[in-house]
């Protein structure tokens, strides 16, 4: 059965040079979005059980917003899904045992958790998936502020954690990390603070603070600088790298397949 939404997310929608970035809507959109989601999560990664017709999709479709990136023929490239706080969270069912017991969720008007974030596996220039993946998360950052998201919720694989704490962006660690069956992947639930970037990263990088902010096509795609602590102390430590710079250099590009569950 449908479930009726409460309060309509405010939908987005900009240009990114040749790309498009919005909200997804309609059966056309979402049926493109259910069949990237089944070849990136079910073919690719494993971690759904392959459905009917080459699909992906679950019960929190019905009352979640899709954001996707088109590229110049339309075809989506990229996409994630958002659930405001009104709704339930994956995080209190299906990745519970994720969470420390005394771990509380926050489910106040400026949180929403993120899920079925993937960019397109087909795409072999890694350089373009690198892009891909930055400007989907420019979108998910534009989201956010349309829809006064301050805490974002999220499941990752552990390295993914790593990548978006050397992009800037500032994740801490709520969980320990957990093999998730059925893959059995390393992942961590975490949260990420806007408030905080918005503290650390017009000091540390200005120019791809101003990109992050620019939908009006005044400014061109700004890479961010991938830096991460080195793998034996992020296991010692739980605390997000604040500074978004630190020892080695970590870069989407060595890892094509990036996903937040």
């Amino acid at each position: 059965m449908q479930v009726l939404r409460v309060e309509e997310d405010r939908a987005i929608a900009f240009h990114e040079e040749d790309l498009l970035i919005r909200t997804l809507e309609g059966k056309a959109d979402m049926t493109q979005a259910y069949k990237l989601r089944h070849r990136v999560f079910a073919e690719q990664l494993h971690w759904v059980a392959k459905g009917h017709h080459g699909l992906e999709f679950d019960a929190y479709d019905a009352f979640a917003t899709s954001v996707g990136i088109f590229d110049g023929g339309g075809e989506l490239r990229g996409m994630f899904r958002m659930v405001n706080s009104t709704f339930p969270f994956m995080l209190e069912s299906e990745f519970r045992a994720c969470l420390l017991p005394t771990c509380e969720i926050r489910k106040t008007h400026d949180a929403a958790e993120i899920t079925r974030l993937a960019v397109d596996p087909t795409l072999t220039d890694k350089g373009l998936s690198n892009r891909l993946m930055q400007v989907l998360f420019k979108g998910v950052y534009q989201w956010s502020m349309h829809n006064d998201v301050r805490y974002l919720y999220m499941v990752v694989e552990k390295r993914f954690l790593r990548v978006l704490r050397g992009m800037g962006f500032t994740c801490e660690a709520i969980s320990p990390a957990v093999s998730l069956p059925p893959a059995q992947a390393v992942s961590i639930a975490a949260v990420l603070d806007w408030e905080q970037f918005h503290q650390t990263c017009p000091d540390k990088q200005p120019s791809y603070y101003s990109w992050m902010n620019a939908i009006d096509g005044s400014q061109s795609f700004e890479r961010s600088r991938f830096v991460a602590r080195d793998s034996k102390e992020e296991d010692r430590k739980s605390q997000p790298c604040r500074n978004g710079l630190a020892d080695h250099v970590m870069s989407v590009e060595a890892h094509p397949t990036l996903a937040a569950a």
